[in-house]
C-alpha cells in the first residue's frame, strides 16, 4: 500500500502544516492555533501545543486559558515537546492522548517505525533492533523520525516509558523501584531523571499528585486504566463484532448489550495477561474505554495497552473517515447512520491469521466453533483459569507439526493451516507491528490455500491497514447489491476502504439475504 494522501481531511491538512512549518503560531489564522482556541479534541494526538511562558505542553483541547499566539509553539509529538524542555500539563495529560491515525494509514518507514515503537520494540531490542526490522540503517531511521516528528526513536520510546511510569505510579501501590523497571527503564537513576524532566516532579511527588478519579486503581483484580479515543465511537458495533467471533477458552463476552464486558487472554513478550474491556454506556460522556489488565509481568503493560488499542481501533480518525465516505454518495447514508464505526484490529496478529484460515468458506459461527476446537486441543492452559478464559491461543510452532484431526476440517484446509503456521513461526510471513504490508501480502499468497480474501482479511485486521477492500466476500457483495453499486465503486472510498467494508457488512447483516441471487462458489461466507 502506498502512502495515500488523496483528498486529505482537515486533520491531515493540519498535520501537514505541523510538518511544513513547525514553531510559533504567526497569527490567529494559523489552523493549529484555531484548533487550540476552539479546544478541538479532533486534534488531540495530532500535535502538541507548548507555551513558552509556562514551560508546559498540552493537548489542543486543554481546558486551560488559551495562550497568546506569540507564546505558543507547536510540536508534532509529545517527545519533541519534551526534548525542547517542556513538561506535560497535569490537567489535560497530553501524554495520554489518542494516537495519530496517520501511523496506521502510512506504509512508509515512519509509519512502520511508529507502530513498532508503540509495541515496545525499542525497549526490548534497542534502536538497532528497530532498524533491522525496518530494513534500514539506524542513522536513516533516526534522520527520518527526527525530520517528521522532531524526535528520534530513543526519545519517542522514552516518552512512552514516561507515560507508562506515570500510570503505574498513580494507579498501583508498586514501589518506585518496581515501577522503574516495569515501565522499561534500565536504571532507577534514569527513571528519576526522566520523570523530573517530563513532569517537573519527583516520582514520589507525581504519585502524591494523582487526581481523584484518575485513570484507574489497582486491586486484586488487576490494573484499571482508561484508553482514550476520538469520539464518536460506535462501541456497540465493535462489541457486536468481537462478540460474534469470541473463541471459547480464549475470549468471552459477558453481560447484555449496552453493559457488556469483552475479556480475553494475551500472549505478551515477557508473560501472559487477561484483559477486560467494558462497553461504555451510550449516555456516558468522555472519549475512553475502561480496561482492566492482569499481567504476570508488568513490563508488558505498554505492549498490552497498544495491542488493545489496535483491537478496538482506538487511534482511528472518525472525522476523516466520515468526510471521505460522505462524499462517495453510495455510502453516505450508512456512514451517517453509524457515526464512529471502527475497523477492529487484532490483539495477536499470528492468532488472527490462523483464525482467518479457519474462517475460509464457512460462516462466522462455524469458524468460531473450529477455533474453539483448535484451542481445546492445542492451546496452552492459562496458569489460573478466569471464568470462561481457560487457554492461551495455540503457538504457531506447535500447530505447524500438529495433525489437526481434532478440529474437523478437510485435509486441504489442514495443509493450508500447517503451512501458514510454519511460515509464521519461522518469520517467512511477517506480521509483527510495523511489518511491510506488501511483503506480508505476497508471502501469504505464496502459501498453499491462501487466496485474496484470506490475505486481505489478515492485512485489514492483523496489519491494521485502513484501506483494504474484499470484493470476494459474500457480505461485501450483498452490501454492494443493497446499494446498487459495483465493486469498482470502492475506488471512491480510498484511503478508508476497510471502514467501507464494515459498513457493507453491517448493511448485509441487518437485511434479509436474497434467496435468488447466486454467489460464486468460491466467495467467502465469513460475514458478520
Amino acid at each position: 500500500m502506498s502512502d495515500s494522501r488523496e483528498n486529505p481531511s482537515p486533520e491531515r491538512r493540519t498535520l501537514e502544516c505541523v510538518k511544513e512549518a513547525p514553531g510559533a503560531a504567526e497569527s490567529r489564522q494559523d489552523p493549529r492555533y484555531e484548533a487550540v482556541r476552539s479546544r478541538d479534541a479532533r486534534f488531540d494526538g495530532v500535535f502538541c501545543t507548548a507555551v513558552r511562558s509556562t514551560g508546559i505542553y498540552c493537548r489542543p483541547s486543554c481546558p486551560a486559558v488559551t495562550p497568546k499566539p506569540e507564546n505558543v509553539r507547536f510540536y508534532p509529538s509529545a517527545a519533541a515537546a519534551q526534548q525542547a524542555g517542556f513538561r506535560a500539563c497535569r490537567r489535560c495529560r497530553p501524554d495520554a492522548s489518542p494516537g495519530s491515525a496517520e501511523w496506521d494509514l502510512r506504509a512508509d518507514l515512519v509509519g512502520r517505525a511508529m507502530r513498532m515503537i508503540a509495541d515496545g520494540v525499542v525497549d526490548r531490542e534497542g534502536v538497532g533492533g528497530l532498524a533491522r526490522r525496518l530494513g534500514y540503517s539506524s542513522r536513516q531511521v533516526q534522520r527520518q523520525l527526527t525530520a517528521e516528528l522532531g524526535a528520534g526513536p530513543v526519545a519517542l520510546a522514552r516518552a512512552q516509558r514516561a507515560h507508562t511510569a506515570r500510570v503505574l505510579l498513580q494507579t498501583t501501590p508498586l514501589s518506585v523501584t518496581d515501577v522503574a523497571f516495569a515501565a522499561g527503564f534500565s536504571s532507577v537513576r534514569r527513571f528519576n531523571e526522566t520523570v523530573r524532566e517530563v513532569y517537573a516532579l519527583t516520582p514520589s511527588a507525581l504519585r502524591a499528585a494523582a487526581p481523584r478519579g484518575s485513570s484507574g486503581a489497582a486491586d486484586g483484580d488487576g490494573l484499571a486504566l482508561r484508553l482514550a479515543h476520538r469520539s464518536p465511537y460506535a462501541a456497540a458495533q465493535v462489541f457486536d463484532f468481537l462478540g460474534r467471533r469470541a473463541v471459547p477458552g480464549v475470549e468471552e463476552m459477558r453481560g447484555e448489550p449496552g453493559r457488556r464486558t469483552y475479556r480475553r487472554t494475551l500472549v505478551l513478550p515477557y508473560g501472559v495477561g487477561v484483559a477486560s474491556v467494558a462497553e461504555p454506556a451510550r449516555s456516558r460522556p468522555g472519549g475512553w474505554l475502561d480496561v482492566r489488565l492482569r499481567l504476570t509481568e508488568l513490563r508488558d503493560l505498554a505492549t498490552a495497552v497498544e495491542r488493545l488499542r489496535s483491537l478496538f481501533d482506538l487511534d482511528a480518525d472518525p472525522y476523516a473517515v466520515a468526510e471521505r465516505l460522505a462524499d462517495s454518495g453510495e455510502l453516505a447514508r450508512l456512514a451517517a447512520a453509524e457515526p464512529g464505526l471502527r475497523s477492529p484490529g487484532a490483539a495477536e496478529p499470528h492468532e488472527l491469521a490462523v483464525r482467518a484460515v479457519l474462517g475460509q468458506q464457512v460462516t462466522v459461527a462455524s469458524a468460531r466453533t473450529l477455533a474453539g476446537r483448535l484451542v481445546a486441543a492445542y492451546g496452552k492452559p492459562l496458569p489460573a483459569p478466569d471464568g470462561g478464559l481457560t487457554h492461551l491461543f495455540p503457538d504457531t510452532a506447535a500447530l505447524a507439526e500438529a495433525p489437526l484431526d481434532e478440529v474437523g476440517m478437510p485435509e486441504a484446509r489442514r495443509t493450508a493451516l500447517r503451512a501458514l503456521a510454519a511460515a509464521l513461526a519461522d518469520g517467512t510471513v511477517p506480521l509483527e507491528p510495523g511489518a511491510d504490508r506488501d511483503d506480508a501480502d505476497r508471502a501469504l499468497r505464496a502459501l498453499p490455500g491462501i487466496g485474496p480474501w484470506t490475505a486481505g482479511y489478515v492485512r485489514m485486521r492483523a496489519l491494521r491497514d485502513p484501506d483494504v477492500f474484499l470484493p470476494g466476500d459474500a457480505g461485501v457483495r450483498h452490501g454492494l447489491d443493497l446499494l446498487n453499486c459495483a465493486p469498482s465503486h470502492a475506488a471512491r472510498w480510498r484511503p478508508w476502504r476497510s471502514y467501507a467494508v464494515h459498513h457493507l457488512w453491517r448493511a448485509a447483516a441487518e437485511s434479509t439475504p436474497p434467496t435468488t441471487t447466486k454467489r460464486p462458489a468460491r466467495a467467502n461466507r465469513s460475514t458478520p
